[in-house]
């Protein structure tokens, strides 16, 4: 149809820390060759400064950097673009706030047991989050609801075999 823009595609790749975002998002993108954005890369100093010292983020904090996710989201798809990005989007009301005004999301919720991801945490180097915040994500993740764009993969496992169930997914999902 002429003038319609493209419809686009924005997997959102979700989790609490250690659960394989970064490692998976790009698993995609190698296979997709969308463009990519880590989620942490948008947090402000004063959140990163935050998190080291061991202090979870509140939902003040949080906003400005959710914003800035989907003001992200937003240039890709006007540039016509799908494309992956990192974000715990832990809460029901941060994957809508994402969502306001953007109708490209699916959200790919990694799912790990808990023992596993706090075992890859204390392995992880360079990173600001800390193992001690595990406990405060996990009690602020809410799964993601029927009516949301997007499914739960188990994330303990090949991220190849992640990348496939996500991608044989999405040939289901229709971004309205």
């Amino acid at each position: 149809m002429p003038g319609r823009a493209r419809r686009t595609t924005t997997i959102v790749v979700m989790g609490v820390a250690g659960c394989g975002k970064s490692t998976v998002m790009a698993a995609l993108a190698e296979r997709l060759g969308w463009p990519t954005a880590e989620g942490d890369d948008f947090h402000s100093p004063a959140n990163v400064a935050k998190m080291r010292a061991g202090q979870p983020l509140t939902d003040a904090d949080r906003r400005p950097w959710l914003e800035a996710i989907a003001s992200w989201v937003g240039e890709r798809e006007l540039a016509g673009e799908s494309a992956i990005v990192t974000c715990s989007a832990l809460r029901r009301a941060y994957r809508d706030l994402l969502r306001t005004h953007r109708d490209s999301l699916f959200f790919a919720h990694l799912v790990v047991p808990p023992a596993l991801i706090a075992d890859r945490l204390e392995r992880r180097r360079g990173h600001y989050m800390p193992p001690s915040l595990l406990t405060s994500q996990l009690e602020t993740l809410e799964p993601l609801g029927p009516d949301e764009p997007g499914a739960a993969f188990a994330a303990d496992r090949a991220p190849e075999e992640i990348v496939a169930d996500i991608l044989a997914r999405l040939e289901l999902h229709d971004p309205v």
